[in-house]
């Protein structure tokens, strides 16, 4: 004798009915597809390269040459050698003996590439820096766009003029640095304008 009820094989026809509804279903989401490539994609970072005349000095004054009343004239061509526009900012360290470099008067004006530096371009120019040769400096080498930062495009040059005088003061002071001596270095440092 069959025990099975006609109320069980209703619901297992209900169950069957329902797994091949199911399967059914995930059949016929058959989408239409396509592909493409993009190739030949390349990726190179940007550089950014300051120059400065390969380190060469803009003032080279012997004893023979430095004393009251004397006024000298030299320039630093920077460069932008790399890929990307840069901002660039100056600042300087000095040896000295007898505080010569805080006597010494420094100007710095840019010019023109070829242009002459002398008093009348000083004279004319924008100003960057005036003061004492000691505490020579432009700008700021923070990141980010500061006060007195200078914008450099790339494959360009700017050339700066500098013009380093000893006052005329009076004797009583001027002799105080007679014999003194200075040496400074003066730095560049350049950082990427882009996203910055």
């Amino acid at each position: 004798m069959n025990t099975m009820s006609p109320r069980r094989i209703a619901l297992g026809v209900g169950v069957l009915a329902v797994a091949v509804v199911s399967a059914t279903g995930l059949a016929s989401s058959a989408l239409f597809t396509s592909q493409d490539t993009s190739t030949g994609n390349s990726f190179a970072a940007g550089t950014v390269v300051l120059g400065s005349g390969n380190g060469a000095a803009a003032f080279t004054i012997s004893n023979t040459e430095l004393a009251p009343k004397v006024t000298k004239y030299g320039t630093v061509q920077i460069d932008n050698s790399g890929s990307l526009q840069y901002r660039y900012a100056m600042s300087s360290a000095s040896s000295q003996t007898k505080a010569l470099g805080d006597h010494l008067q420094l100007k710095v004006v840019p010019i023109a590439t070829g242009a002459t530096c002398d008093s009348t371009a000083v004279a004319n120019g924008t100003v960057l820096y005036s003061g004492a040769l000691s505490g020579a400096a432009f700008g700021s080498k923070a990141a980010g766009a500061d006060t007195g930062d200078r914008t450099l495009n790339a494959g360009t040059s700017e050339v700066l003029c500098m013009e380093m005088s000893f006052g005329n003061d009076t004797a009583a002071v001027d002799n105080a640095f007679q014999g003194g001596t200075d040496s400074t270095t003066l730095t560049f440092d350049a950082e990427q304008t882009l996203n910055n």
